[in-house]
């Protein structure tokens, strides 16, 4: 299928700390649904480090660490049963202290924007732009304007932040991780779906974010 794709995404966390969670780990990768998550160890930086891709038309996207392949996709495999009950990756999640200009940049490259949420969220955050890569969603969220102060100005770049993972039963999968690593389930802000998060005392390097289908 032709436009942009996820061909793996990078995270400076060690294997162990996934598998813990209920993850299915081989080596060094976390397969979920054909997205190969590739686990670099905490000496790789911070958080979510990068991604490769394909189909895209630069790897110059405002800031979002990004490396390119040109080669064909692999024939998709089985995907891997996860004890935790993850079913697949729904969204990546990017900030930019400036919305507008990442989105240019973004849509030039090539990645198809769906849509532009201007109203804030729960959360705070202004507005929201929604770009769809295959099977996965890049949410990129504009900085409030608090956060832009605080770093450094609105000419700063574009980063990663965390991922949300779909769930088969997101009350098993809360049971399974745990109370004490996974909050409560709640509402999500989309109609008719629940969301928990993982806590920083699960010990992951990235906000992991779990989701109903």
């Amino acid at each position: 299928m032709p436009g942009a794709r996820i061909h793996e995404l990078t995270i400076a966390d060690e294997p162990a700390s996934w598998a813990a969670l209920g993850f299915a780990v081989e080596g060094a990768v976390c397969r979920i649904d054909g997205v190969p998550i590739r686990l670099a160890g905490r000496d790789a930086g911070r958080g979510l480090v990068g991604w490769t891709l394909r189909g895209v038309a630069s790897d110059r996207l405002d800031g979002l660490p990004t490396r390119t392949v040109d080669t064909p996709a692999s024939p998709a495999s089985a995907p891997l049963a996860h004890p935790n009950g993850v079913t697949a990756l729904d969204h990546v999640v990017a900030i930019t202290p400036a919305l507008d200009r990442t989105v240019a940049v973004l849509q030039a490259a090539g990645l198809d924007l769906r849509r532009l949420r201007e109203e804030p969220t729960p959360a705070g955050a202004p507005r929201q732009a929604f770009f769809r890569l295959g099977g996965v969603i890049l949410e990129v969220i504009q900085a409030p304007e608090e956060a832009i102060e605080r770093g450094g100005g609105a000419d700063g770049p574009a980063f990663f932040w965390g991922l949300a993972f779909k769930v088969a039963d997101l009350d098993v999968t809360v049971a399974t991780i745990g109370e004490e690593r996974c909050s409560t389930p709640r509402p999500a802000v989309q109609p008719g779906r629940r969301i928990a998060t993982v806590r920083r005392a699960a010990g992951v390097a990235v906000p992991v974010a779990l989701m109903t289908e």
